[in-house]
């Protein structure tokens, strides 16, 4: 599909972040059902959930038997876990118990290897082993268990790398698990720690602002303030710039929060438009250039035949597919306010074609926004028009706004004239 970004997003998501994606697109049958499991099938090989990839096979192509390579990737899994359920023992029995874990200290970690190593017998090599316990349940699908052994592996690591790593994988985990509260919580850390981190390089930083905005869009499109928190996170001038240079496509997803955010949007409309129109030339969709029609072009055909093809890309987006009711909406609410900017008489019938309406639909909505709005606006039914009304300030009200800051003028005039007799009496 022309407008599917799961490709484009695919290389700045963590496997397990991509089935999902895959899972809806094969729901809205976006693409042929043997590509979809084709792809999944691809991306299990990577992991260790070598049964469901073995399930997804014999689907595939109706048989019992899987390839001898995936028969050993399952030998191979069944023993790296025995190993690692071996080396993580110990720390996993002293984790199990609550008595000792509330002895921990959660931002003493000195303290607590000190702990570990003196009262338990617990080493280095057994911590770092719960790293890659954690990691290896992680990627077999066990997204509840990596959550609470990489959180308590980032209680006792001193590992700088190895401690940044486990908070993207328990963001990933509780992404999964649909647990927006907490993944909020960890995407602010990262965030915190990506913005005050001394990177080796600018495009290694760079690099992790581009994953986070990615990341981030699992978080903000469920979260119940998500809408306000992408707005602030994206036109960060740090977060703007990585999307112009590594992530173009993340503009769909920025328009969106614009366009649904009514109380923001006049503030935010202008840099917005800027940033699409400064990349229009490397991405555009109909969302940006429904906009770019609207408030650049004022071009109300563009407009609404772009807001048509908007439906088919947000019914067809795993992100703002649930939006769409409210998106189409907001959109023909601006689309109207726009029109109304610039014309004295509105014909409710053209208005009914711009908006993909029937005439009395959208006289209804017509008469809806109005109300809300509070539009200077009247409705002559049997004439089929909308007259808008933009009274004129009386005399009064014109000279109270021209000499409401006279006071504050006069006194910088006497000041001047002050200041510079002063300066004259002085050079004589």
């Amino acid at each position: 599909m022309a407008h599917d970004l799961v490709p484009k997003m695919s290389p700045y998501l963590d496997r397990h972040l991509v089935f999902p994606l895959l899972e809806f697109l094969q729901e809205k049958q976006v693409y042929p059902e043997e590509d979809i499991l084709k792809a999944k099938i691809d991306l299990l090989g990577k992991t260790n959930m070598v049964d469901y990839g073995m399930d997804i096979h014999k689907a595939l192509y109706r048989t019992e038997d899987v390839p001898e390579e995936m028969l050993e990737r399952r030998a191979d899994v069944v023993e790296r876990m025995r190993d690692l359920d071996e080396k993580a023992a110990p720390i996993i029995q002293f984790l199990q118990d609550p008595a000792h874990v509330d002895q921990l200290h959660p931002s003493d970690k000195a303290y607590n290897v000190q702990l570990l190593r003196e009262r338990f017998n617990i080493g280095q090599d057994q911590i770092e082993a719960l790293y890659w316990y954690a990691k290896f349940q992680f990627e077999c699908g066990n997204y509840s268990g990596a959550a609470e052994f990489l959180y308590s592996y980032r209680q006792l690591s001193s590992d700088a790398d190895k401690s940044m790593s486990a908070l993207w994988g328990k963001l990933a985990a509780a992404i999964l698990m649909q647990k927006w509260e907490d993944a909020l919580e960890d995407l602010n850390r990262l965030k915190e720690i990506i913005d005050s981190k001394a990177f080796t390089s600018p495009l290694s930083q760079l690099q992790q602002r581009t994953w986070l905005l990615h990341w981030s869009l699992f978080v903000f499109f469920n979260h119940e303030n998500g809408n306000n928190l992408l707005i602030d996170m994206f036109f960060q001038e740090k977060y703007l710039n990585a999307i112009q240079q590594n992530a173009h496509h993340l503009l769909r997803y920025l328009a969106t929060a614009v366009i649904l955010n009514k109380r923001r949007r006049q503030l935010v409309m202008r840099e917005l438009m800027k940033v699409i129109q400064q990349e229009s030339y490397t991405y555009a969709d109909p969302i940006t250039q429904f906009l770019e029609c609207l408030y650049i072009e004022y071009d109300f055909e563009g407009a609404q035949q772009k807001l048509k093809e908007c439906e088919e890309v947000l019914a067809n987006d795993y992100f703002i597919g649930s939006v769409r009711g409210e998106l189409m909406d907001n959109a023909r609410n601006y689309i109207f306010e726009t029109y109304c900017k610039i014309h004295q008489c509105l014909d409710t019938k053209i208005l009914s074609e711009k908006l993909s309406l029937s005439p009395e639909d959208a006289e209804r909505w017509i008469v809806n926004l109005i109300r809300q709005s509070r539009l200077e606006a009247k409705i002559d039914s049997k004439a089929g028009t909308v007259i808008m009304t933009n009274p004129h300030p009386s005399v009064y009200e014109q000279i109270i706004e021209k000499t409401k800051s006279l006071t504050a003028r006069s006194f910088q005039l006497a000041t001047n004239v002050t200041a510079a007799a002063a300066a004259q009496k002085a050079g004589i």
